[in-house]
């Protein structure tokens, strides 16, 4: 008997997936040529490229990229360690790192390690468990866990931000104790015999500022103050040390921040408190933000080129990776600089 009603809707049949010679036929070109293009777009003409590119776009085509890391024994990804990417020194080398290794058909994984060794020893676990192809990893200390599980993963590794005499196998950096006797110089030629530093309490920070206390403690200068404060830096923490060293600044001081962020702090609470600067209070921070030149007045800082870093980072793993070029072991140094504003 008939029932009123809209009768069962037809099966709908399931939508075959898109294969790679499916783009290959819309685009015109071999299916090699579309895998090329997605795996090593380095070695495709920027036309042809662009051609592949538009059909995939056209059939919503999504390579396998987990399969195609089985049959090559490669992932085509990398992994950075970093400890934040709140301060824009960091950022800036990864920017860099990953447009040059996107460019090569490699993509970035970013892991925020902190600042606390147990937890990047945890992290890198679960990093190289995942085989990654190559990895990246801020600063050249490390426990000695971490240090067996890297070298055991026997793929290449670049040390950035640190230089040390034993590097795991390539660095691209700056010697942090440098840094604070180039500072150290910078504030004794122009007469300073007392200072003050405000650092983070992590190892690099602590380098800069513990090496530029023991150069000015070496030509006689004075201490006022000192203050530790927890990584990541902050303007807050910034301010509040410099609240903490006031009573004892009755003279002209030179004052070196681990960061500049906590310079920009310590200015803003020197202001607060009409503490003349440079009269009374010379400040030099670190990292050379956009906010060093954009606040008021602008404050003297140490200049790091970290994209720079970034770039030759990327070249030393491409080159080990592709076998394009000589193998790259030791470290590369990076270039730093004062620049010298308002506040000297």
């Amino acid at each position: 008997m008939p029932t009123d009603g809209p009768g069962p809707k037809p099966t709908e049949r399931p939508r075959t997936p898109v294969k790679i010679t499916d783009v290959a036929t819309l685009a015109g070109v071999a299916p090699m040529t579309v895998s090329r293009v997605i795996n090593t777009p380095d070695r495709v003409s920027p036309a042809t490229a662009a051609k592949v590119r538009i059909a995939i776009d056209q059939l919503g085509y999504v390579p396998n990229l987990i399969a195609g890391g089985l049959s090559s024994r490669r992932s085509r990804m990398v992994a950075a360690v970093v400890p934040t990417i709140a301060h824009p020194m960091f950022a800036g080398v990864i920017q860099t790192f990953t447009d040059a290794m996107r460019l090569a058909g490699y993509e970035v994984m970013l892991s925020l390690s902190g600042y606390g060794e147990n937890d990047k020893e945890a992290l890198l676990r679960a990093l190289l468990g995942r085989r990654p192809d190559a990895l990246l990893i801020a600063g050249a200390a490390h426990t000695p866990g971490a240090i067996q599980m890297i070298t055991e993963s026997h793929i290449p590794v670049v040390e950035i931000w640190d230089v040390s005499s034993r590097p795991i196998d390539m660095q691209v950096g700056f010697d942090h104790e440098e840094v604070g006797q180039e500072v150290a110089r910078f504030f004794l030629a122009k007469g300073h015999t007392r200072f003050a530093t405000i650092s983070a309490d992590d190892p690099r920070a602590l380098q800069r500022t513990q090496s530029f206390a023991q150069a000015m403690h070496r030509a006689g200068g004075i201490v006022i103050g000192e203050s530790t404060v927890k990584a990541p830096s902050t303007i807050m923490a910034g301010r509040q040390a410099l609240a903490g060293m006031l009573p004892n600044m009755t003279e002209r001081t030179a004052l070196f921040c681990s960061s500049d962020l906590l310079a920009f702090g310590a200015i803003t609470e020197a202001r607060k408190h009409c503490l003349a600067v440079p009269g009374r209070l010379s400040v030099c921070g670190f990292g050379n933000f956009e906010l060093s030149a954009a606040s008021e007045p602008a404050f003297t800082t140490v200049n790091v080129e970290g994209a720079e870093a970034g770039q030759i980072a990327a070249g030393f793993v491409l080159q080990r990776l592709t076998g394009n070029g000589p193998r790259q072991e030791g470290h590369w140094h990076v270039p730093f600089r004062i620049l010298e504003r308002a506040t000297t």
